[in-house]
């Protein structure tokens, strides 16, 4: 080991660059596959992150001199337009838009919080009822028909919405032949809470089972049939085998989930109600509601900020609850 100290000296490069390069070259193929998530991720998160500075500016579109050093209009506006500094976060608080801002949340909040509780027990729950179907064929058929609905559009889910439930839809046809009232659920606050909670687990419970199942096929075969031959039932093969060995996987995934508390799925939120207004109290997000703001004559400084917001809470909130975690049990904390 002195001799190879000794030539790696005389080279001019250290024992520790010497690893380096050799961790390199060991990984190059794995380092390889991670590029282009890497280069997406420089590109479309990191590149973009000085643009933050619209939060704080009164941004108005000019027209850049020739003798600008760029010419793009959007660059050259960032930097000359007016800098209010905190004014358009005060936006959001003014007694005239407080409570709008307050529903908002309460609604991104409850409706994720919701989705997080469902999404996991029905995630798990289809994982381990895959896995314990022992026809192997009708296994891999019954979990491509749950993610399936993964990579349909919520344009596409929308529309059949639409055509089941609106006056002249499939549904109000039913009931006006058996003489009953019409369902106008564009209407009715009340069913849009259990409509998005259905159309998550529809959509999410296939993709989101995936990990779990993964999981659940690496458990070692003979600790259920130890378990068995002790006596013990299929729920106390679940809780003393199955779920411990699930628990770090739902830490995290539970971690990264609390950090898009405040981060609603838009397509969904925004296509589904139809741009209803009867139920707009219960159906808007703090992402629908950015987006209004950014098709509206608001200054870009407003929804600038509200999505600032978001992210510094996100954040926040992961920091947190691994924090939380960390403290509980250390070796489930991601970072």
């Amino acid at each position: 080991m002195s001799e190879t100290m000794t030539v790696s000296t005389q080279k001019g490069t250290s024992p520790r660059r010497r690893w380096t390069l050799d961790a390199i070259y060991c990984n190059l193929s794995y380092l390889t596959m991670v590029l282009p998530g890497a280069i997406w991720l420089f590109i479309f998160a990191y590149l973009p992150m000085p643009g933050i500075i619209l939060a704080f500016k009164n941004y108005r579109l000019q027209r850049p001199p020739e003798d600008f050093w760029t010419q793009n209009k959007f660059i050259y506006s960032l930097i000359k337009s007016e800098w209010v500094g905190w004014d358009n976060f005060k936006y959001l608080i003014l007694p005239v838009n407080l409570n709008n801002t307050l529903e908002f949340v309460r609604n991104t909040l409850l409706y994720n919080l919701l989705f997080m509780v469902a999404g996991l027990v029905c995630a798990i729950a289809l994982a381990v009822i895959i896995y314990e179907l022992t026809n192997r064929f009708w296994a891999k058929l019954y979990h491509s028909i749950f993610f399936l609905p993964f990579f349909i559009s919520w344009v596409v889910v929308a529309y059949v919405v639409y055509a089941l439930a609106n006056q002249s839809g499939i549904i109000n046809t039913a009931l006006a032949s058996l003489n009953m009232p019409m369902l106008e659920i564009y209407k009715a606050k009340i069913l849009w809470p259990f409509i998005f909670l259905i159309a998550n687990i529809w959509k999410y419970t296939g993709n989101g089972s995936i990990l779990y199942l993964a999981i659940i096929t690496g458990i070692d075969r003979q600790l259920y049939e130890a378990a068995a031959i002790d006596g013990a039932s299929k729920w106390q093969q679940f809780f003393n085998i199955t779920l411990p060995q699930l628990v770090p996987t739902i830490v995290l995934l539970q971690i990264l989930a609390v950090g898009r508390i405040f981060v609603s799925d838009f397509d969904m939120f925004y296509t589904l109600p139809a741009n209803s207004a009867f139920i707009r109290e219960v159906t808007t997000t703090i992402d629908v509601y950015v987006f209004n703001m950014l098709r509206s004559t608001s200054p870009l400084g407003y929804p600038a900020a509200v999505a600032l917001v978001q992210s510094v809470i996100g954040f926040v909130l992961i920091l947190v609850a691994n924090y939380i975690v960390r403290k509980v049990r250390p070796d489930l904390a991601l970072f």
